[in-house]
């Protein structure tokens, strides 16, 4: 670039000054030098360099606020930033790495404090002036000026360029500014275009990271997400267990995807092509689970003008998943275990059996074993189911998983909402930092919930924080169950006489008389508040 910064002889005029044309010289190089490059490091040096060949403005650097690149934007800068020569000319490598200053200190350090130019006529003269970088000695003999102008962006100074102007010079020192205010405004511009390039980049970095995260997710296992050694150690027991036909028991917390690991292990099973059938037993009501289970025959009861099929005969040749098997009542698990054991089922009304093939997958968030001790599941059933059990891990103990499965939850809640919410980084290390007493079923909602309600498209850590759920907001409802910690693997019940009477008519006037709020409070299920009601007040 040096020899593009000779005069040219064709760009003077015979009635203004030599300098006057190498400034104009040295603007059009300059800007001729942008149109070719938007770096500020390949600008800034090429400058410097024009300032001293053609201005004689010598030893020009520019100082910058450290970690600059690494803040991208002035508004993120701390309050009082240390700076250091970061481009100059004229300069030995030694001399610009002495050239660090604290703010406010030297001129240099006080340009960037105050953003105010500073024209020191004889740094001789000047006690701010710490010639710290070029020793005076290497300077010339005669008075040197030194001239520092404040660099913005955003409004906020972030840098300072500066020279050294012997006295001599022929030019006014007023034009000497002008020039330099301008390019140190053109400097800034750089800058300012060079964070906002940056800060796009790294958008579309974390973009593709998170499309190559949702190209994985998509290719998961089952559609299950995730690569956590909790989660692997499950799916290499469930892959193990497939070709079996005994009874697996599936344990785990309230949210950790009983349903979707039910339905891998029926997958990857030989049994793949044939019915998968979902049975929540928590649903079903206890006067209708055997119809609903082993059908009926028309005329069994009330209503029945035809005869039903009941789940087992549905899943004949597949899998039968029975959720919640906890909640099944004391006469059913009876007839449970000697379909399991005989592989035949008997209508209800009628008196045929019927034969069925049907592998059982069951889930449960109760500690069987206890409910066993204290008689309200049957031994022989339990220790029937409990041949192959595997547990699920919570989401506290797969929390390398929480990312992909946010972006695996984020992506389909985009397709379904017609949205294009993305999550920052800083936003991602939010939620593998939160604490998930609802799993994976709370995590997911949280996103649904974001994609629905944020009006943002890149989502920031503070915006996250605004929706995550807090504790106080379930303890603010009267009929809430308290809350302090990750709920725990199985949920502990009482024998069916440890609530009053009393206690049992205080849930119900907190609850306005719903017996499912008034369970939830008492931490009871649907089912156990209704007996213990019942029992307490039968004419109720």
């Amino acid at each position: 670039m040096s020899t593009s910064a000779k005069p040219r002889s064709d760009s003077l005029s015979p009635d203004e000054p030599s300098w006057r044309a190498q400034e104009r010289l040295l603007l059009g190089e300059v800007m001729h030098l942008v149109g070719q490059s938007l770096a500020p490091e390949v600008v800034f040096r090429e400058m410097l360099h024009l300032l001293s060949e053609l201005l004689g403005l010598n030893r020009g650097r520019i100082v910058l606020i450290d970690d600059l690149e690494r803040v991208g934007s002035p508004g993120r800068l701390p309050p009082n930033p240390s700076s250091s020569i970061r481009f100059s000319y004229g300069l030995t490598p030694e001399e610009a790495a002495r050239g660090r200053y604290a703010h406010g200190e030297g001129i240099t350090g006080t340009v960037l404090a105050t953003g105010q130019a500073a024209v020191i006529q004889n740094i001789d003269a000047e006690p701010l002036f710490l010639g710290r970088a070029v020793e005076r000695a290497r300077l010339p003999q005669e008075m040197v000026a030194f001239i520092a102008i404040p660099i913005d962006m955003n409004g906020r100074t972030v840098g300072v360029l500066a020279v050294h102007r012997l006295r001599k010079r022929t030019a006014l020192l007023s034009d000497d500014l002008a020039l330099l205010k301008m390019l140190a405004t053109l400097a800034g511009q750089l800058l300012q275009l060079q964070s906002l390039v940056a800060e796009k980049t790294r958008e579309l970095e974390a973009r593709n990271v998170m499309l190559s995260r949702a190209l994985e997710s998509a290719a998961a296992r089952y559609g299950i997400i995730g690569s956590s050694p909790a989660l692997l150690r499950a799916l290499d027991e469930l892959e193990r267990v497939s070709q079996a036909t005994a009874s697996v028991l599936l344990l785990g917390a309230s949210g950790t995807g009983k349903e979707l690991f039910a339905r891998a292990l029926h997958m990857a099973s030989p049994r793949h092509n044939a019915p998968f059938i979902k049975v929540n037993c928590a649903a079903i009501p206890e006067t209708l689970f055997e119809s609903e289970l082993f059908g009926h025959e028309r005329g069994a009861f009330t209503g029945a003008a035809s005869a039903r099929a009941g789940w087992f005969e549905q899943a004949d040749g597949g899998t039968i998943f029975l959720d919640e098997i906890g909640e099944m009542p004391l006469a059913m698990q009876t007839k449970l275990l000697r379909t399991l054991q005989e592989g035949t089922i008997v209508r209800l009304g009628g008196k045929r059996e019927v034969p069925v093939d049907v592998r059982l997958v069951a889930a449960t968030n109760r500690d069987l074993a206890v409910e066993v001790e204290q008689g309200r599941f049957r031994s022989d059933l339990f220790y029937r189911l409990n041949v192959i059990p595997i547990h699920l891990p919570s989401l506290a103990e797969r929390r390398e998983d929480i990312r992909s499965l946010a972006l695996h939850f984020l992506n389909r809640n985009n397709q379904a909402n017609q949205r294009n919410v993305h999550l920052s980084t800083e936003a991602l290390d939010v939620l593998e930092t939160h604490a998930w007493p609802g799993n994976i079923r709370e995590l997911s909602n949280v996103i649904e919930r974001l994609v629905l309600l944020t009006d943002q498209s890149l989502v920031t850590a503070e915006e996250i924080r605004r929706l995550l759920p807090q504790a106080t907001a379930l303890s603010a409802l009267p009929f809430a169950r308290q809350v302090e910690s990750p709920l725990p693997l199985v949920r502990d019940y009482l024998q069916h006489d440890s609530h009053s009477a009393e206690v049992l008519r205080q849930a119900m006037a907190r609850a306005g008389n719903n017996q499912s709020r008034a369970a939830q409070s008492l931490g009871l299920t649907t089912r156990q508040f209704a007996y213990r009601w019942r029992k307490l007040h039968p004419s109720s």
